[in-house]
């Protein structure tokens, strides 16, 4: 019986017809580690929040997949190991998906198809002490190329960079201060390589001591060697997080309950007052009765109000999402309508074919609208107790989802936003991790661009973070009903990332660039890989192989 890790033209002795029974069975056990394997660096995230763990979380799936006993397996053990990372990191989608999360699983899952064939090229069998160092460079570099392509907003965006992982490390908040969260995503899978190299075979250990200490040296080089960004006076902003308000008149009571807390603000000099995502449901040209109460507020606590509406535009068809400023002398004209949408959640890819899945999950009924562009709005002059720092203080609004891309956050720091606000709603996964892992991410847009970002939502975590990507103050979690003020630190420094944008991921399409050419080439051939010779005729005039 020949072992399923043996060739495929290995000859078969009489007594083998129960072979391809425990080939099969060794074949589904392989396929359902590899599942396992690609599940592991979901305990990273929060809310486990296991930010070590990333380090070597990938090493089962990459000793699993350089073991592959040929390149169609490698990349089976790829694709099956996607499949398992996006249901690990995305499972809480299971109550707006149900089953449909499995086929997108599958489909996401297919990026990781090429990165198991590069796997095994470099890391198969015995490779050699240059190819295990090119491994150190292009395995990190192939999977950050997966996580550009999967962060196309119609593949689900970049959620579950494998970087954002590290949003409580100083070290790797300085490397996303230079290089966003991709280099923090390189490094990590760098280190997952290195170590794999230790554990695969004692001649590679040296290999593998190098690229540990070569890693520790960019990130120590970072921490040590990148300062925090510069401050230059602060602001004081509110964050109101009415709380879950469910039933046909929760949007009424969820608004009175922002207002009462709004209203408490009175005489706490606050600079800016926040509401979450959807946190009036009625367009407010065409609702004066809201606009004005609204007004009333500004009045009373003497600083504008930041809301988030969700309705049909009074001037235009179809509903949006949009970021409205309103000041104590009423609405200031400054408008910031959601730019990129949750797919299923805010409307349906091609629905005229995947409209069904309305019909099992919590999709979209119908599709929100898009905004045209970002929008830097700047705060209405206050009272002469204002610091030279808010007067004039220009600030970047993004909604929700859109807090998961980097590069919406560094345009709007490039077009004069000293301060990054998101707007959030996550009352549909109010009981699972998305909560946390969403507010986490404001800690990497914080670091990216040098800026202060507050997170503020209806239901909970509610946060803010520092131009560094610390934390201000504790977090209003998913049981609170209140409103925390922040005092947060700003700054005028320009970060390497708003600077240099995303070099990494041009640097990763580089190597693999260069090493799937010197593969063409035959540069990285595994040992015994070179070409066979011509097939040779049995006695039965069956094909045979010389020399087998």
């Amino acid at each position: 019986m020949r072992s399923p890790f043996g060739s495929r033209g290995q000859d078969r002795g009489p007594g083998t017809d129960s072979a391809p029974g425990p080939a099969r069975r060794r074949a589904l056990v392989r396929s359902l580690l590899a599942l396992a394997c690609g599940a592991l660096p979901a305990l990273a995230f929060p809310a486990p929040g296991l930010w070590w763990w990333a380090y070597v979380a990938l090493v089962p799936w990459l000793l699993l997949v350089r073991t592959a006993p040929g390149a169609r397996r490698a990349g089976l053990d790829g694709w099956l190991g996607g499949v398992g990372f996006v249901l690990a990191v995305h499972h809480w989608l299971l109550p707006s998906l149900h089953v449909f999360l499995l086929p997108l699983a599958a489909l996401l899952g297919l990026l990781w198809l090429p990165w198991g064939w590069l796997v095994r090229s470099l890391l198969g069998g015995a490779p050699s002490p240059p190819r295990a160092a090119v491994a150190l460079l292009a395995v990190p570099s192939g999977w950050l190329l997966i996580e550009l392509v999967r962060s196309w907003e119609g593949l689900g965006g970049p959620w579950g960079l494998l970087g954002a992982s590290q949003w409580e490390v100083p070290a790797a908040l300085r490397l996303a201060s230079i290089g966003g969260v991709w280099l923090v995503s390189l490094l990590v899978v760098a280190v997952n390589t290195a170590v794999a190299l230790l554990v695969a075979s004692p001649g590679l250990r040296t290999v593998g001591v190098a690229g540990l200490a070569a890693c520790a040296l960019v990130a120590g080089a970072a921490a040590w060697g990148v300062g925090a960004p510069h401050e230059s006076g602060t602001v004081r902003v509110a964050l109101v997080q009415p709380g879950v308000f469910g039933g046909p008149d929760g949007a009424e009571r969820r608004f009175d309950r922002a207002e009462e807390l709004t209203r408490s603000l009175a005489g706490q000099r606050v600079d800016l007052v926040v509401w979450g995502e959807s946190s009036v449901g009625a367009d407010l040209v065409g609702r004066p009765d809201l606009a004005a109460r609204l007004t009333a507020l500004a009045r009373a606590v003497d600083a504008p109000v930041l809301v988030n509406v969700d309705a049909r535009r009074a001037d235009r068809p179809g509903i949006f999402k949009s970021a409205v400023l309103v000041g104590p002398a009423g609405l200031t004209g400054e408008r910031y309508d959601k730019m990129r949408l949750v797919p299923f959640g805010e409307y349906v890819p091609a629905r005229a074919v995947l409209g069904w899945v309305t019909s099992v999950g919590k999709a979209a009924g119908e599709d929100r609208r898009r905004g045209t562009e970002p929008v830097v709005m700047t705060l209405p002059a206050g009272g002469s107790d204002r610091s030279d720092a808010v007067r004039g203080l220009r600030i970047g609004p993004l909604v929700c989802f859109e807090s998961a891309f980097p590069d919406m956050s560094r345009r709007l720091v490039r077009d004069g936003a000293g301060l990054v606000v998101v707007q959030s709603a996550t009352s549909t996964f109010q009981e699972s991790w998305a909560p946390a892992q969403h507010a986490s991410l404001a800690a990497l847009r914080a670091a990216e661009t040098g800026r202060p970002v507050v997170h503020a939502t209806l239901t909970g975590i509610s946060a803010a973070y520092g131009p560094d990507g610390h934390r201000v103050g504790p977090v209003l979690g998913t049981d609170a009903s209140a409103v925390a003020v922040r005092e947060l630190p700003l700054s005028v420094s320009t970060t390497g990332y708003v600077r240099w944008g995303d070099w990494p991921l041009y640097g990763a399409l580089v190597v693999v660039g260069a090493v799937c050419a010197a593969e063409g080439a035959g540069a990285f051939r595994r040992p015994g890989s070179a070409p066979r010779g011509p097939r040779a005729r049995t006695a039965r005039g069956s094909a045979g192989r010389r020399g087998r």
